[in-house]
């Protein structure tokens, strides 16, 4: 132990710092060239090695699960960061003639215009739209350029689950696969191909057509990198349609817009609902267009970063779907995320020395203060832990792949059940437990009772008796349901959605398509309801035999 008056004698003296990885070291991988990157400490990687390195992880993550077959039309998400940007130059390398193993789909690329709602003025959003055009018209894959504003257009089926067939058994993808080949070794119907521009059928995976394209595509697109590949022959839209851009949003939508996130009051939703919009936009996008998959430029930090983020935000129960490989909550469109492996660092490192270009573009929380949000918060607390302790993000990352995507009854792949109105992922409902916060609201929720009329307002029915009761508006003698929306909307909701939706005061800015089709769920649950009063159980029809 230690002892008052005792004399530890003079401090030891300080050792020399241990040598850079710099000259003196060679990279781990060839043993021969000078490294250039040290990713992390004892990892040192000379140029063309940290190329192959960066690739191999791409290439290994959509290897391994086998989710897209060929001639597949896959929608990159493309923001104009870092990620992003490295992952459109990944697709594009993979496309080409000179690849070791080629990618083997149909790519596309969609690009959602936020600047609106990050305050960004007319001409600043003019000049953001003019530098990705031109990254665009470089990459030469087809592509659709959205504004946010147009989620006050979008259709209420964008919200609804739209089954879609199994893709099939690994035996499935190899067949195709082979198919591919085949085709791909056929040089007389490739020509005759080719020679003739056609449409795909987005849901055969290695149709004739397809294969032809594709293999002319690449090549196109890596070698020339000004004209448009021909891939955009294969979509099921006109030539034209392999640029698509929406005329310039209504003055009356950016309003709309503004209003809308004005009215939020932290900037915690804002960053929720903003997210929420993007992926609808998206996902509609996606759907017009014929693309069952989307890639999303997702790092390894990112998600790291987005696991705790949800924890904080009540969204435990929807981890797998949020931070996982596959995204399969929309049913018909899935979700990738190829960059999970690749932290912000090596994306970094590789966007300098390669020469990737990529796009500034101001977010909702630009310059905002560290204490702000969750999300800048979770943010600041993950990066650095990960300056003191490096490997804070690879065990965070690590664990959320042991996320398995399954609901608390039954399985994944069973028939969908209810669905959050925002979110979509499957609401896991339970009033019974009410230990828990989501089971304490439901319940409360089921037990709420409307406000009772004065006594001297006449109790007539709100809507026409006939229309009224088809739609399960009106109830007898109770008021109508109609009175609050806000209880409808709500009980439609996740937990985590529900807590977003207290820091908007009234539901009027949203956009029509929520709306509708929360009155529209709404009603479908009254009709279903009344209908059960009509059907006679199982073990009624039991008792009756026996008696």
């Amino acid at each position: 132990m230690c002892q008052v008056g005792e004399d530890y004698g003079a401090p030891a003296p300080e050792m020399p710092p241990p040598p850079r990885a710099g000259r003196e070291l060679k990279c781990v991988k060839c043993k021969e060239d000078l490294p250039v990157v040290v990713i992390r400490a004892g990892d040192a990687f000379c140029r063309d090695c940290f190329k192959a390195f960066y690739v191999h992880k791409f290439r290994a993550v959509l290897g391994k699960n086998r989710l897209i077959f060929p001639g597949e039309k896959v929608l990159l998400a493309w923001s104009g960061g870092p990620s992003s940007s490295s992952m459109i130059w990944q697709v594009l390398e993979g496309l080409s003639r000179d690849s070791a193993k080629r990618l083997r789909f149909v790519p596309g690329i969609v690009y959602v215009d936020e600047g609106a709602a990050c305050g960004q003025s007319p001409g600043d959003r003019a000049r953001t739209l003019a530098e990705m055009k031109l990254i665009l018209q470089t990459v030469g894959f087809p592509w659709h350029i959205v504004a946010l504003e147009e989620v006050f257009s979008l259709p209420p089926s964008v919200l609804r689950y739209l089954a879609q067939e199994p893709s099939g058994t690994k035996g499935a993808y190899k067949a195709a696969v082979d198919s591919f080949l085949q085709q791909q070794h056929a040089p007389a119907e490739g020509e005759e191909q080719l020679s003739q521009p056609g449409s795909q059928d987005p849901q055969s995976p290695a149709g004739p057509p397809t294969a032809a394209q594709t293999e002319a595509q690449p090549p196109t697109a890596a070698q020339t990198e000004t004209q448009p590949p021909t891939a955009a022959q294969t979509e099921a839209q006109p030539p034209t349609a392999a640029q698509t851009e929406a005329q310039p949003p209504t003055a009356a939508q950016t309003e709309a817009l503004s209003r809308l996130f004005d009215s939020v009051k932290t900037l915690t939703a804002k960053e929720e609902l903003l997210q929420t919009l993007r992926t609808h936009l998206i996902l509609h996008v996606a759907r017009t267009h014929g693309y069952s998959k989307v890639m999303t430029g997702d790092s390894c930090t990112r998600l790291a970063i987005k696991l705790m983020t949800s924890l904080a935000l009540g969204r435990g129960a929807f981890l797998a779907w949020d931070t996982g490989f596959s995204d399969e909550r929309h049913g018909d469109v899935v979700v990738v995320r190829p960059m999970r492996e690749h932290t912000l660092k090596e994306v970094a490192f590789y966007n300098r020395l390669f020469a990737v270009p990529s796009v500034f573009t101001p977010a909702i929380d630009t310059k905002a203060p560290e204490k702000s949000s969750i999300h800048r918060l979770m943010e600041a607390f993950m990066l650095r832990l990960q300056a003191q302790f490096p490997s804070t993000v690879s065990t965070v990352y690590r664990t959320s792949e042991k996320l398995v995507k399954a609901p608390r009854h039954g399985s994944a792949g069973g028939p969908p059940g209810p669905r959050c109105l925002l979110c979509m992922c499957a609401l896991d409902i339970d009033t019974a437990d009410s230990a828990t916060a989501f089971g304490a609201q439901t319940s409360h929720l089921s037990h709420m009772q409307p406000p009772t009329p004065p006594a001297e307002a006449p109790t007539t029915p709100c809507c026409s008796a006939g229309v009224g009761r088809a739609q399960g508006c009106c109830q007898g003698a109770e008021p109508c349901r109609r009175e609050d929306p806000r209880a409808h909307v709500i009980e439609q909701l996740c937990y985590g959605c529900r807590v977003n939706m207290k820091d908007l005061p009234s539901l009027d800015p949203l956009p029509p398509y929520i709306l509708t089709e929360a009155q529209f769920r709404s009603q479908r649950a009254s009709v279903l309801q009344e209908m059960q009063e009509y059907l006679i159980d199982s073990d009624d029809e039991a008792q009756t035999g026996e008696s």
